[in-house]
Order: C-alpha cells, then structure tokens, then sequence
C-alpha cells in the first residue's frame, strides 16, 4: 500500500490547524478560564497551602480536557467530509477504506497533541510545573490524546450529519470530563457515582496524567491505566474501522452522487 493517501489525509487536517490560528488560540484560551475559574472559586475555599495543591491537582486534568476537546472536534471532519463530498474523492483512492478512518484519527491525534503542548508551555510559563514535569506529562498524554481520538471516530463513523455528531458528542462529552476525576479527586464521589468512573475509559487517561505530577493523589495503578487505554483505544478503532468499511456506510455517498 503507497503511504502518499495516508500523508495527504494528515498533511490536510494539520494544515487546517495552522492556518486556522484562531482556533488554536482559542483552544489555549478555554483551558486557562477553567483553571482560574474552577481553581480560584474552589481554591478560595480552602486554605492558602491547600488553595496552591489544588491548582497543581487541576493540571493533568484540565490537560486531559484539551485532549479530549481537541479529539473530539477534530473527529468531527469526518463527518464533515462524508456530508459535504470531500469523503467520496477519499473513498477511490487506492487504499483500503478502514486507513481513512486511521488517517483521520492520527491527525486527531496530533491535533491534540499540538494543543497540548501549547498548554504545557503555558502551564511552565505561569510556574504550575517544572519543564521536568511537562516533559514527564507527555507519554501519558498521547495514550489520552490517542484513547479520545477513538472516541471521537467511534461517534464519527455511526454519525450521518454533524447535526447528529453534535448532539452525540455533547451528550458524552460532559459525563465524560464530569466524571472522571478531573476536578476532584473519584474518592470523594458517590458510590453510585463512582461506578460511572470505573467504566468510563476516560477516567485512566486522566489518572496516568496524575501519576506524572509529583503528590497528586491517583485513584488506579499505572498499569492499570495503560492496560485500559490500549483495549478500549484498540478496540474502539477496530469497530470504528470495520463500521466504516462496511458497504451500507458508503454506498449512500455514491448514490446521493448518481442523483444529481
């Protein structure tokens, strides 16, 4: 198989991202309210030692939440293509049609990555973590930034316009942030509520970023974390590949063509 398609399908989605400055500082711009809002309305409560502890808790996750926003938006233009024509010029390149999906899914992946590690040299700017620590965030961070680029492409590929992706992907998106210990410890949750973390696959993207940052309490076992994040990212890019390889998925974009 000739790796030109593939390259061309990343080389497009990344152009996008650097063209589109704004959107990258925008995407710098929503982490850093959630810090000081969530961190100074909570932090204000508690004491100033504690106020400073619970701003270094807040990293990995308000990090993991720019890896999942950027994923899952990123997703999207796979949608986009499918309802607007570009998939149909993708869909008679001579590669397998399941490498579109992946394709797509590495620029998401990338995407993530790109933005966070503008957060990360923000977050070393403001003196929240030591450029050691930044450095040590980054593995845990691609398996995150890999893990919510599943999703995205999971919902992507059972999605038939980006009105319904969008509806999809808000309906997840916030119980997947809420309830995965990114703002307070799974600890101090409901037991009926902590049952939702133990399932949501997010959850271990966001311990494994807590295991990177020195006395931050986690909640699983490193290699917990990493066993979950490969499965589920596996096994949601396996189904992700085959329901967009199937011929029912595709066919209707040759024949709303055949229409005109």
């Amino acid at each position: 198989m000739s790796w030109r398609p593939v390259k061309a399908v990343v080389g497009r989605e990344m152009s996008k991202l650097f063209r589109q400055r704004a959107r990258l500082i925008s995407a710098m711009v929503r982490p850093m309210i959630w810090l000081l809002v969530i961190g100074s309305g909570v932090g204000s409560m508690l004491q100033s030692q504690q106020q400073e502890g619970y701003l270094t808790f807040l990293v990995p996750g308000i990090l993991a939440m720019t890896l999942l926003f950027a994923s899952l938006l990123s997703a999207l233009t796979l949608v986009y293509d499918k309802e607007f024509g570009v998939m149909r010029m993708m869909m008679i390149a001579p590669i397998a049609h399941y490498w579109i999906v992946l394709s797509k899914l590495i620029a998401a992946t990338l995407t993530a990555m790109v933005q966070a590690l503008l957060l990360l040299f923000l977050f070393v700017l403001l003196g929240l973590i030591s450029i050691k620590i930044a450095l040590s965030l980054l593995p845990a961070a691609v398996l995150t930034a890999i893990c919510c680029a599943s999703i995205g492409g999971l919902i992507a590929v059972y999605s038939k316009s980006i009105d319904n992706f969008a509806v999809i992907m808000n309906f997840f998106i916030f119980p997947l942030f809420f309830l995965s210990g990114a703002l307070y410890p799974v600890s101090q949750l409901p037991e009926f509520l902590r049952y939702i973390v133990l399932v949501n696959p997010f959850s271990y993207g966001v311990d494994l970023l807590k295991h990177a940052v020195p006395n931050v309490a986690t909640d699983f076992s490193i290699w917990t974390d990493i066993a979950v994040l490969v499965v589920f990212s596996t096994s949601a890019i396996l189904i992700a590949c085959w329901q967009f390889s199937r011929e029912s998925v595709h066919a209707p974009l040759f024949h709303r063509l055949g229409n005109k």
